[in-house]
């Protein structure tokens, strides 16, 4: 029997090479958190994302959160429209008007396929300040 194709030990970060940016803009700022968001993220570590999707950006205070656990503290932060598509990895360094807001740790499915959750570690669930049109960069961490 074979192993999952997302088996931690054979996708590590130095699976990943060197990529360019994926940068969004802010198209919706949300204002919601909760306690026992119950949120289930998926096995895999990374996500191509497209020009023109949208997709959610919601942050987490759990430093447990890791692809194929979960999270219940959460906050649902905005939606971002992919401006430059590329490759997203857990562990990429999230800016929104250039300030980092978190880690990037997973992906949620729930609302699939209308938009990605794309879960963030921060220290706390305070909501970034955010606008309209602000620009959002995932990064891989130097």
């Amino acid at each position: 029997m074979s192993k999952s194709p997302y088996d931690t030990t054979k996708i590590t970060p130095s699976l990943y090479g060197n990529r360019s940016p994926v940068e969004g803009k802010v198209v919706a700022i949300l204002h919601v958190s909760f306690k026992d968001r119950g949120l289930k993220l998926i096995d895999t570590k990374s996500r191509a994302v497209l020009r023109h999707e949208i997709h959610e950006i919601m942050i987490t205070d759990e430093k447990k959160a890791a692809p194929g656990g979960g999270a219940d503290r959460v906050a649902a932060v905005a939606f971002f429209e992919i401006t430059r598509g590329g490759l997203i990895v857990t562990g990429d360094a999230v800016t929104a008007a250039g300030h980092k807001i978190g880690d990037l740790v997973g992906y949620d499915e729930n609302h699939m396929p209308n938009h990605l959750g794309i879960i963030l570690y921060a220290p706390t669930l305070d909501e970034p300040t955010l606008a309209v049109g602000d620009k959002i960069a995932f990064r891989r961490p130097n």
